[in-house]
């Protein structure tokens, strides 16, 4: 399997993190939510198709949880030169973590791409109130 290039002009970003006490509708050992918002921009002078996304979340214990899967939030965006790319999720955890991510494609001539996301921290508030904003 061939490597993926990272190509220059396609970027990520988080747009807005919060924090959102879900209480008893989240698991017992994973009672902390975090919504995210996220940009993937195009520009680049090639059109892309996002495949799938990977994702690394380091808990604070030390423990790591890896999510890699087809598709993101389940499409496969086509992006032109000067497009973007914006949606949200989440993730819920036991404790504060430092998420990771990736995205994965192919751009108009068949070479496989990829775009990362700069690390962001999960924090919970002080005063644990949800709706908190980060970023």
């Amino acid at each position: 399997m061939s490597a993926s290039l990272a190509l220059p002009g396609l970027t990520a970003r988080l747009d807005k993190l919060v924090y959102h006490h879900g209480g008893p509708s989240l698991p017992p050992g994973k009672p902390h939510a975090f919504v995210y918002f996220i940009t993937i921009r195009n520009d680049s002078e090639r059109t892309v198709t996002l495949l799938a996304r990977k994702w690394i979340i380091c808990h604070g214990d030390g423990t790591q949880l890896v999510i890699e899967g087809d598709k993101i939030v389940g499409e496969t965006p086509r992006l032109a030169p000067g497009e973007q790319f914006s949606y949200n999720s989440y993730h819920v955890t036991g404790a504060e973590a430092r998420v990771q991510g990736c995205f994965h494609g192919l751009d108009e001539t068949g070479t496989r791409i990829h775009v990362s996301l700069p690390p962001f921290e999960l924090r919970v508030p002080p005063d644990g109130a949800a709706g908190s904003e980060f970023a």
